[in-house]
């Protein structure tokens, strides 16, 4: 029968009656309730986390504005993956807009009319307005979840398939699609049963499947049995996956919020110190109870989705680490021992009964993609980090390992070589390295390890000498004085030993005159910057790596280049701690193009850059694997760029980098087919294929040619 109506409306409860209506209202009741108790009882579980050494919830009206910025914009959704962007955009505004629907309607109908006595502003232009939105949101919702059934089940994409994928995956994409589907049809069913009002046009969908339903014969009280029928059957699963939501993975829509609200600005560029007062059996996890508040939100805010598993080099190359699965089996195992189903263990050991394997972490080389690429913002290398001071702690790292920690703790440098070696490598040439402990200079230059020890970086060091004496930089070395920045000491575990390298080397720096600090390495750089004047207030000098400095040269026309000395094609790969860490992509390329090369850039650049596989502790250790980090980026070098194969040479800003693409050349079979050359070697061979070795470079055997300035 018509609806006999002054303005455009629907009656809510049509053909569910008064007792249907308060039976209704008494189960969204409980449904609201557990669902309550569930997130209350989450929540709760955080606060019996240990205290977090970094302050979370400063400016909170400023994070809760960047939160919201970055779940509503789904800016990490898209990055890397555009068809899981629209796919999360869809799926999130619709339910969101269906949120805010109902919440309306329920505000008109239990509130306004009902507790203020107000006549329904549910009617009219409202009303119309009102549903043309739903419908067009809903319709969003509903291609959403069908692209994700797609992707997951017919594409069925690696990385959403893992251990931890499971039934409660499945049951909750299949919800969201029979709530989003099961609306429309209710309301194709109730057009028809109230006889295709001409205004209701503006529920477009519905209107539709309505016509579609009338076209197979329904009539008007099939319509309205089936629409009781179908109305219960919604309203069920609705309250259902209300009451649901905190127990499972839709949890995550609340967790995922509040762990981008918490989310540290500097998290892995600066880690987390040990107590003062702890004791060498408290260091690292030695069980659940270890982890923080915010480490625990960290494990309910996984989505699975997989993103973090995807970009991970270390996974890639076949070693046994699953960043994804990390976090999971942290928050499978705190499930199970908070329910008596299992009994303590250790979190993570070499062998025996532990949550997580040694094996595991030793193959995390610290690059951060996994941190960069994920949209709720955990902070993985936190956690890998505390398991790694474990393995420190309890004498279970690698042998190699332990040997690198050794010759830092007995001789300030990886190689175990004597302090006094540090500086051999300016005695070819043809100038004297200012020393910065004995004049007052504008930059003092931390060399680093690799530039001071390992002969093929030397080269590098020299280079890097070379330009600065060109530009006239005032500079100066410590000389023997430089000890391991340790950045990467800190990132296997001996944070120990890491926060004596702090004492020793801030100490030198105090007792010279300068103004700024300039780095050859990136992982000095990062660790400078971010991390020392977090344990030395003091150290607040304005920290550079080598590119940043010698770009202003360039540009100042200190160091004179037309950009027409090269001309060939190279690729560039941005170190893991200059860009992804610190964000600097373009001072390097700047560079490189002022030579005049080509510029071919593999698909995987800047933030998304993939790691060489030597950080982290990554340089000094021995892994099975199917296929170098390394290996795989000089193919991408050559197979991926748009030059292809005319790339000549690998361009690197980061010594260590240079040490593992060498590497990476000769285990891999590309010795013939590219050259790994730095930034500074760049420019001195620019230099000198412009004025007849200006700056001048060396030889096979070594030697140097003589400056000509």
């Amino acid at each position: 029968m018509t609806l006999l109506q002054a303005e455009p409306t629907r009656e809510t409860f049509w053909t569910i009656g008064p007792v249907g209506e308060a039976l209704f209202y008494g189960l969204a009741a409980m449904a609201i309730l557990v669902f309550c108790y569930g997130v209350y009882d989450r929540f709760a579980r955080y606060a019996r986390g240990g205290s977090d050494p970094f302050d979370r919830v400063s400016d909170l009206p400023g994070r809760v504005l960047r939160a919201s910025r970055v779940v509503l914009s789904n800016e990490k959704q898209f990055d890397r993956d555009a068809f899981a962007g629209l796919m999360h955009a869809f799926i999130l505004w619709g339910f969101l807009t269906l949120l805010i629907g109902t919440t309306i309607l329920m505000v008109d109908m239990d509130i306004w009319t009902k507790l203020l006595g107000q006549e329904s502003f549910f009617v009219g232009d409202f009303y119309l307005s009102y549903s043309f939105v739903m419908d067009a949101l809903g319709f969003l919702f509903v291609v959403g979840v069908g692209m994700a059934i797609y992707r997951r089940y017919v594409v069925r994409q690696d990385r959403l398939w893992g251990k931890h994928t499971g039934f409660e995956d499945d049951i909750f994409v299949w919800t969201l699609f029979v709530l989003g589907v099961g609306g429309y049809v209710i309301e194709g069913l109730r057009i028809v049963g109230t006889e295709f009002p001409d205004f209701e046009t503006v529920s477009f969908v519905g209107y539709f499947v309505a016509l579609v339903f009338d076209a197979a014969g329904m009539t008007t009280g099939l319509a309205e049995t089936l629409y009781w029928v179908g109305w219960w059957s919604h309203a069920i699963v609705a309250l259902g996956f209300v009451a649901f939501l905190p127990y499972a993975k839709p949890f995550h829509m609340i967790s995922s919020f509040a762990n981008v609200v918490a989310a540290d600005e500097k998290a892995g560029k600066r880690l987390p110190g040990v107590p003062e007062d702890a004791a060498p059996d408290e260091i690292g996890y030695t069980g659940i109870e270890d982890l923080s508040w915010k480490q625990l939100l960290d494990t309910d805010a996984c989505t699975k989705c997989g993103r973090c598993s995807s970009v991970c080099p270390a996974k890639a190359a076949g070693r046994p680490l699953d960043p994804r699965d990390v976090i999971l089996d942290l928050k499978s195992y705190r499930e199970s021992l908070d329910a008596g189903e299992t009994e303590p263990m250790d979190i993570v050991a070499d062998g025996g009964r532990s949550v997580i394997d040694a094996e595991t972490m030793e193959s995390c080389v610290a690059c951060m993609a996994c941190m960069d690429s994920c949209p709720v913002d955990i902070e993985h290398l936190t956690h890998f980090t505390e398991m790694n001071r474990r393995l420190t702690e309890t004498g279970q790292m690698q042998e190699p390992v332990q040997e690198a920690m050794m010759n830092v703790f007995q001789n300030g440098n990886a190689f175990g070589d004597p302090a006094r070696k540090r500086p051999e490598w300016t005695e070819e040439l043809d100038f004297e390295v200012p020393d910065a402990r004995e004049e007052s200079v504008e930059f003092l230059w931390y060399v680093g390890d690799y530039p001071s020890y390992d002969e093929r970086n030397r080269r590098v060091a020299r280079s890097l000498a070379r330009l600065f004496e060109l530009a006239g930089v005032s500079y100066g070395i410590l000389y023997e004085d430089e000890q391991n920045d340790g950045n990467d000491v800190r990132r296997v575990g001996e944070e120990g030993l890491y926060e004596m390298l702090v004492e020793d080397n801030a100490a030198a720096f105090d007792a010279c005159e300068f103004e700024k600090v300039v780095c050859t390495d990136p992982h000095s750089y990062n660790t400078f910057e971010n991390e020392y004047p977090e344990m030395d207030p003091d150290f607040d000098y304005p920290i550079y790596h080598y590119t940043q400095v010698v770009e202003s040269l360039v540009r100042d026309d200190r160091i004179e280049l037309d950009g027409t000395e090269l001309d060939y094609a190279v690729t560039y790969h941005d170190p893991c701690h200059l860009g992804r860490y610190n964000d600097e992509y373009e001072a390097p390329r700047e560079l490189v193009r002022a030579t005049g090369v080509q510029l071919a850039e593999m698909p995987r650049n800047r933030e998304d850059s993939f790691c060489c596989g030597g950080g982290g502790g990554g340089l000094w250790m021995d892994h099975d694997e199917t296929e170098k980090p390394s290996e795989e980026r000089l193919r991408e070098a050559l197979e991926d760029t748009d030059a292809g194969s005319a790339v000549e040479k690998f361009v690197v800003a980061c010594p260590m980098c240079g040490t593992m693409y060498e590497d990476g050349r000769k285990t891999g079979d590309f010795e013939d087919d590219i050259e790994i050359i730095d930034v500074a070697e760049l420019l001195v061979e620019a230099l000198e294929s412009k004025r007849g070795a200006v700056a001048g470079t060396e030889s096979d055997d070594g030697t140097t040619p003589a400056a000509a300035d």
